[in-house]
């Protein structure tokens, strides 16, 4: 490829593009949701995408109660993610899916993160909401202390814990740390301790039931935490098509960067939608190299990459043109609205 052209392509420049992903939901159905999830990946190789991320439990759906427990929907699970991975292998993007799996007779509310064919690994949730409208202590596990195992999805061994963070071995600005839902609203979420140990990208599968001013929270949550931890933070709730009582579901998604937000889908939309923004991930790691209270903080934390397993994967990164996918401001170093200027 010709020098100028490499010279375009956001990959030189640090650019990675993700996507937080609304597929339709239909709650209880296996195979249509992981019809709904293949379609989705399909869209986001078309537009360039490396990382998709996808709403908590969106293999079965969350609102299944004590569905979650039966024998016949883990087996489909099972069924619907080898037909997930053997679709993946013709697509560029990583995709971290949500799905409960049963391990050593727990069940455990899962991501499973996989490329090209290949379950890269498998993170199950460390804290689980048993308050109000929540009830998972009835279904699932805690993930927490869970570090070295592993697990078999579609006939591959692949890792399993909450000391996984996933890097490009060819794109090295490529990494990435997950965790779902309820973890994030803990007073030291599980991203906390991912970041300081080197992930760029911090993603949450969330299904997150809608309530007056949860969309605020969630965007200053995200803001504060892509801040604090020098990331970019990527959360993916699921959508309108989970609803099967009167808890409701909005669909939100989020790309935060360095306490900004750089993108933001449309909510309670009856389509499925594929929320697109390229995150500057060499921006973040410079940030970090400038910023010594962030090694201080890892260093007091106990966090280092030696605590985590690091999982290699070869990204085949393309180096085409295909644009940039996010505003860029005219004046980055001041307030673009007049009024906060004027405040400034």
């Amino acid at each position: 490829m010709a020098k100028s052209d490499r010279f375009r392509s956001r990959h030189a420049h640090g650019f990675v593009r993700v996507a937080a992903c609304t597929p339709l939901a239909t709650v209880g159905d296996v195979p249509a949701n992981a019809a709904a999830t293949i379609a989705l990946a399909k869209q986001g190789d078309k537009a360039g995408c490396d990382l998709l991320v996808y709403p908590e439990l969106n293999v079965t759906s969350y609102a299944i109660d004590d569905l979650h427990l039966q024998d016949a929907v883990l087996d489909a699970t099972r069924t619907a993610l080898a037909e997930i991975v053997a679709a993946s292998a013709k697509l560029n993007p990583v995709l971290v899916v949500g799905a409960a799996l049963e391990h050593a007779d727990r069940l455990y509310n899962c991501a499973v993160v996989i490329h090209r064919g290949r379950v890269l690994g498998v993170v199950p949730k460390t804290y689980l909401p048993n308050y109000r409208e929540f009830y998972e202590k009835r279904w699932f596990a805690s993930g927490a202390g869970i570090v070295g195992e592993s697990i078999t999805i579609a006939d591959q061994d692949a890792p399993f814990g909450t000391d996984l963070i996933f890097a490009a071995s060819d794109l090295p600005d490529f990494t990435f740390h997950v965790e779902i839902c309820e973890d994030f609203w803990a007073p030291v979420p599980p991203s906390t301790f991912g970041a300081l140990a080197g992930a760029h990208i911090c993603c949450n599968l969330s299904a997150s039931p809608i309530t007056i001013g949860k969309a605020r929270e969630r965007e200053s949550l995200a803001a504060a935490h892509s801040n604090r931890t020098l990331c970019g933070y990527v959360f993916s709730a699921t959508g309108p098509g989970e609803s099967t009582t009167e808890v409701a579901w909005d669909g939100q998604g989020l790309v935060h960067e360095l306490g900004a937000q750089i993108a933001a889908s449309t909510r309670f939309d009856d389509a499925a939608e594929l929320l697109v923004a390229d995150v500057d991930a060499g921006r973040i790691r410079q940030s970090r190299l400038r910023n010594g209270t962030f090694n201080d903080g890892a260093v007091r934390a106990g966090q280092s990459s030696q605590h985590f397993r690091r999982i290699a994967f070869e990204h085949k990164p393309s180096f085409a043109d295909l644009g940039l996918t996010r505003d860029i401001r005219r004046f980055p170093f001041v307030p673009n609205t007049p009024e906060r200027l004027d405040e400034d």
